[in-house]
């Protein structure tokens, strides 16, 4: 045992200290935390029987299901390093991602395999490698189910420390191929600390993870809630669907989840009829996140959870959280973010020559917490860049108010120079979504003669 847990200890203990708790499910099927570290030991020690060793990458590509969880456990334990693949991305991408982190086995689901058979030539991993979700037989695919089955239920005997990678989070750019960030257990760990410390989290509690498993958010929900013992519940459709979102937070019993504005505005589109009878009284705590949320989507939100808090964060891949705005800030720190995460530092906002600009005016968004990656998969040039010292920057503009709450403006690469003035977007669109005919709006530059 290391003094600050890897994610596959936090597993383990669990399993140990309440076995019999619901830890992992799905719409359809439940894992005790017993079963779901037995099955995270199997899979892990199936993967070393391949010929994997510590440090070896695992590409994952599936909808949103239960399996994410035993895969996350497994590869944590086994010392490898998962590569969630976005489900929607096209086979070109998918290929560079995998050929960028050398995979070493790659575990996909039925409905999607066809994106890696399209590029399996290109991959040059052996053919024992292709593990395959799902009930029906496939040519050069390893069954998951009877993967799992063959292996030993021991914990492996592979030596994982907190500062080992964990997970290869790519990030996608606005330019050139996506980089990928690497998450370590010590990060995730702390984040998750953070995160539980943040909320106010209890092991009574149940997450909804809505947001693909394969994105940064629900892997930092997912482990902070796996931390603490709390039950984590992964919303198994391939689209979203408001309507069974609803009755699933009712019936489920679920009392977090982390949402979207456009989430939030398609269930609250949802007829009373088509709820669900269950209620939303145990729901406690909601999260808005990923884009601003117009106030009354906020007020509508509050009367649907009526005993739940809301809650508003700014985070990245790289950074994990930088702010949380809590549910007693909501209304009278509108168009905020909110202040520094729990354990973070302070805030810099910095100018073109590196200075500190005075609150009010927007400089470049640099943060410092003892949970930020540990760089971008070799490319140290791109690392560099990211970090001043200890500082992080993902090319976020933003102001601090009097009150140092902090404001985001836009990203630096979108800015607008019109007549030399700086010009941001979101300003624009957040005047624009004002108008009550206005439902959504985009603001982007196009070269003008006069103005630039």
């Amino acid at each position: 045992m290391t003094a600050l847990l890897t994610v596959g200890e936090m597993l383990s203990t669990q399993a140990r200290v309440q076995p019999d708790r619901i830890g992992a499910r799905d719409l359809e099927r439940s894992l005790t935390f017993r079963d779901w570290n037995t099955r995270s030991c199997r899979l892990a020690n199936a993967l070393v029987g391949l010929g994997l060793s510590k440090g070896d990458r695992v590409a994952v590509l599936a909808y949103n299901r239960v399996e994410w969880a035993e895969i996350y456990g497994a590869v944590a334990k086994a010392g490898l390093i998962a590569v969630p693949i976005n489900f929607r991305l096209t086979g070109p991408e998918a290929r560079f991602i995998c050929k960028d982190s050398k995979i070493s086995a790659v575990i996909a689901e039925t409905a999607l395999a066809d994106i890696v058979d399209d590029i399996r030539a290109d991959l040059m991993i052996p053919q024992n490698t292709y593990i395959l979700i799902g009930d029906a037989a496939r040519p050069g695919w390893t069954s998951y189910s009877g993967f799992l089955e063959t292996a030993s239920a021991e914990e492996p005997d592979v030596e994982v420390s907190p500062d080992d990678a964990w997970c290869l989070m790519y990030t996608s750019g606005t330019t050139g191929n996506p980089k990928g960030a690497i998450r370590s257990h010590r990060g995730m760990a702390m984040l998750a600390l953070m995160t539980q410390v943040e909320l106010g989290l209890r092991r009574q509690d149940d997450a909804l993870l809505v947001m693909p498993m394969c994105h940064a958010n629900s892997l930092n929900f997912f482990t902070a809630f796996l931390g603490i013992g709390a039950t984590v519940t992964v919303f198994s459709r391939a689209s979203f669907d408001a309507a069974l979102c609803l009755r699933t937070i009712g019936e489920m019993g679920v009392t977090f989840s982390s949402l979207t504005p456009t989430h939030f505005a398609m269930m609250l589109d949802v007829p009373e009829a088509d709820r669900g009878d269950a209620g939303f009284e145990r729901v406690a705590k909601l999260m808005i996140s990923s884009a601003p949320a117009r106030v009354e989507t906020k007020r509508a939100v509050m009367e649907m959870f009526p005993n739940s808090g809301l809650f508003e964060l700014y985070g990245s891949t790289e950074a994990g959280w930088v702010t949380f705005l809590h549910p007693d800030e909501q209304f009278d720190h509108l168009g905020t973010v909110g202040r520094e995460v729990t354990g973070s530092a302070p805030i810099k906002l910095l100018n073109e020559a590196g200075e500190e600009v005075p609150d009010g005016e927007v400089g470049e968004l640099y943060s410092c917490g003892p949970y930020a990656f540990e760089g971008y998969w070799n490319l140290p040039e791109k690392t560099e860049e990211a970090f001043q010292g200890e500082y992080l920057s993902v090319g976020d503009m933003a102001l601090r108010d009097e009150m140092g709450f902090i404001k985001l403006i836009d990203r630096k690469k979108n800015m607008i120079i019109s007549g030399g003035e700086n010009v941001y977007p979101t300003e624009i669109e957040a005047i624009l979504a004002q108008h009550p005919d206005v439902k959504d709006v985009a603001v982007i530059g196009r070269p003008d003669e006069k103005w630039g």
